[in-house]
């Protein structure tokens, strides 16, 4: 038999590896998100471990980056996007402070996996749902953003204004990570409200004193004993123990609004969603607050103030779900009843 008939015949078997197209691959190129979409539908558990993993980490970057000024490394690569003019890494001359300022600027991309994770897994839930979809993206835009500020605070040697402004950008990435991550639990119908509107002024006071209180925070910060580099760094020139009095007041002006905002909810015998998560932010509250005050009799020491920023974030997602709690959108269950189950779902607006 002639060799190239034996070649020939045996070709056939190869057709059970699957071809891609050259259509397949430019649609791929073209529109990424929409290819994998049409081939890949995650569950609904899948979506919210998603989201929740970008939340996670939109606050362990927030605890690094506290680390990186606890530990004076906040020049420890001192320019930016290169960690040095010379090298895109640190270099065993920039010592601990260099491995710990450029760790944190690794973790930017932990954090970008996290958030493209995220806008993946809701691209591609069926039915499609561009309201998440649009949220994962804000996330993406806000990290990008935050990278770029972070390296104006390097390049400008960690002006205190610019690292508010950096911390600041990074809660408002908890704050859309907080609403994506409570979106994919529920459905797309209107909101409803569980409470009346006397109560959700009171909440909408609550998250302003909230923004306050973190506002002043980074004031705090900004004027305090930890520059973030061992170096000589400008500082807010005002006495960071009066802004920390403040700082003191507001905190207990959201705890007073909690504790008001949990009794009446009793009053009113709210539904349990509003309740649970009020009494959850008055804990939460009272560790912050007792960190606090132990950290500023102490002199504020390292580990406590990282303990509060870790804090702080906590407070702003539980204030956040809080808000979230007092409506409730239809569909929540996306999945296709079972025959059983098909006249309650039915009846049920889902």
């Amino acid at each position: 038999m002639d060799p190239r008939e034996s070649v020939h015949k045996r070709r056939p078997t190869m057709g059970r590896v699957p071809n891609v197209t050259r259509a397949d691959a430019l649609a791929a190129v073209r529109n990424p998100l929409a290819f994998i979409a049409a081939r890949w539908t995650p569950t609904s558990r899948t979506v919210q471990r998603a989201a929740l993993s970008a939340l996670v980490m939109s606050v362990v970057i927030v605890v690094t980056g506290g680390a990186v000024r606890l530990t004076g490394s906040g020049l420890g690569c001192p320019t930016w996007p290169k960690c040095t003019t010379d090298s895109l890494t640190t270099t065993s001359a920039m010592g601990v402070h260099g491995v710990i300022e450029f760790s944190n600027r690794m973790l930017t991309y932990v954090l970008c996996a996290a958030v493209g994770w995220a806008i993946i897994a809701a691209r591609s839930e069926k039915p499609y749902r561009r309201s998440l979809t649009r949220l994962g993206w804000a996330q993406f835009w806000i990290v990008m953003s935050n990278a770029v500020l972070g390296g104006i605070v390097v390049l400008v040697g960690l002006n205190p204004y610019t690292v508010a402004a950096h911390f600041l950008l990074s809660s408002g990435l908890i704050a859309v990570a907080t609403v994506m991550w409570q979106r994919t639990r529920e459905g797309d119908g209107a909101p409803r409200p569980l409470v009346g509107k006397p109560v959700q002024q009171l909440v909408w006071f609550l998250v302003t004193a909230s923004v306050l209180l973190i506002a002043v925070g980074t004031v705090v910060t900004g004027a305090g004993p930890h520059a973030g580099d061992s170096k000589e760094v400008e500082r807010i020139p005002i006495d960071w123990e009066t802004v920390a009095k403040l700082h003191a007041v507001l905190a207990w002006i959201v705890v007073t609004l909690t504790f008001a905002l949990w009794f009446i909810l009793k009053a009113v015998d709210a539904p349990r969603g509003p309740l649970v998560r009020t009494r959850e932010l008055f804990l939460v509250l009272l560790a912050q607050g007792a960190i606090g005050y132990v950290q500023y009799f102490t002199h504020l020491p390292e580990f406590l103030v990282g303990l509060h920023m870790l804090g702080s974030g906590l407070i702003w997602i539980w204030v956040l779900r809080v808000l979230l709690a007092l409506r409730e959108r239809p569909g929540a269950d996306l999945e296709i009843p079972g025959p059983a189950q098909s006249g309650s779902a039915v009846g049920a607006g889902v």
